[in-house]
């Protein structure tokens, strides 16, 4: 598989949102058939694997770090520098007055460390911005971490440009991690083109849109009664998939074309356009979990791109899940709450 790099640091093109193995997706995989897929995504050539402390069943605080300790599994007898490691904090203000940011973070991180059996974590994001701490204080505790050689670099998650540049004033950042697909492109508007002018990668969560683009969520796809985010998903509502069927329709058209699956054909159209973009679509299914590395082998030509490309922007999307920065929530966590 072909690398790229967020900032400074080389991964594979397409890397393996690991939420679905503890979260989100319903029923969660048992131990073996997670610590299975990992591997399997190792063999394929993926390098580059995203958790977070926050990631296990229900999000519960007693489930914390159930996905990193699956992880730890996966990765017991590779090589550590064939292997790139994201995980992510939050920060609570109760904590963060107790002692110090920069305290705060670094406890979390030993704590993430623990659970993945690692010295050093590759990328570490703050999850979700939390509007009582100055994103200035994250970024030079960050850049602290960076230079006690704990972190190689560090990220945000759900931001906007003017959050990213007061944090990069501060200390480089490696990464963002945004919402970002064909359906979801508010990104491109200012996100993007800040990161590719700083040298900073983008890492789109939510590629495939919840598995909307695959094409494989109908109007009669029901969704699993516990702990499944796709209820909340503004378009996998029954009205809003028939009313974006245009979408789909393209999107199978192109996919018949280069032989290839509906959701290899959208991370397919993300890595033509941009050269900082590595996606890293979520599954708790092996073959899904491949089908998408899978992506990495559809080469979309410039006439190609330019007719997709053309064809998306004269279909209206109907349905955003967008974010609220300034509440440091996330769509999801706006509708739980």
């Amino acid at each position: 598989m072909n690398k790229r790099k967020l900032g400074q640091i080389e991964v594979s093109e397409i890397g393996m949102g690991c939420m679905g193995l503890s979260h989100g997706y319903g029923q969660i995989p048992s131990e073996g058939y997670s610590i299975e897929a990992v591997r399997k995504a190792i063999d394929y050539g993926c390098t580059f694997f995203d958790t977070a402390e926050a990631y296990g069943p229900n999000l519960l605080p007693e489930n914390r770090g159930h996905n990193e300790k699956i992880l730890a599994k996966a990765f017991d007898g590779i090589p550590r520098d064939t292997i790139v490691i994201a995980t992510k904090l939050h920060l609570p203000i109760t904590e963060v007055k107790a002692t110090s940011v920069y305290d705060t973070v670094k406890a979390h991180l030993a704590a993430s460390m623990e659970r993945l059996r690692v010295s050093e974590v590759d990328l570490y994001y703050l999850h979700r911005i939390n509007p009582e701490v100055p994103v200035e204080d994250v970024a030079d505790a960050m850049g602290r971490l960076c230079k006690e050689g704990l972190i190689r670099g560090w990220g945000l998650s759900q931001v906007t440009v003017d959050t990213i540049d007061r944090a990069h004033r501060v200390y480089p950042l490696s990464a963002i991690q945004n919402i970002y697909s064909m359906v979801e492109r508010g990104i491109e508007e200012e996100v993007i083109p800040y990161c590719l002018d700083n040298d900073i990668g983008v890492v789109p969560f939510s590629p495939i849109a919840s598995g909307f683009l695959s094409g494989k969520v109908t109007t009669q796809t029901e969704f699993e009664k516990n702990d499944d985010v796709r209820h909340f998903v503004p378009q996998l509502t029954k009205e809003n998939i028939a009313a974006n069927q245009p979408i789909l329709d393209v999107i199978r058209e192109f996919a018949e074309k280069k032989c290839a699956t509906n959701a290899q054909i959208s991370l397919a159209w993300m890595l033509h356009k941009y050269p900082n973009v590595v996606p890293i679509p979520g599954s708790k299914n092996q073959e899904r979990i491949l089908e998408n590395l899978g992506a990495s082998e559809v080469e979309l030509t410039d006439e190609e791109f330019e007719k997709l490309q053309t064809a998306l922007d004269a279909c209206e999307v109907h349905g955003h899940r967008g974010f609220d920065e300034a509440e440091g929530r996330s769509f999801l966590n706006r509708k739980r709450g």
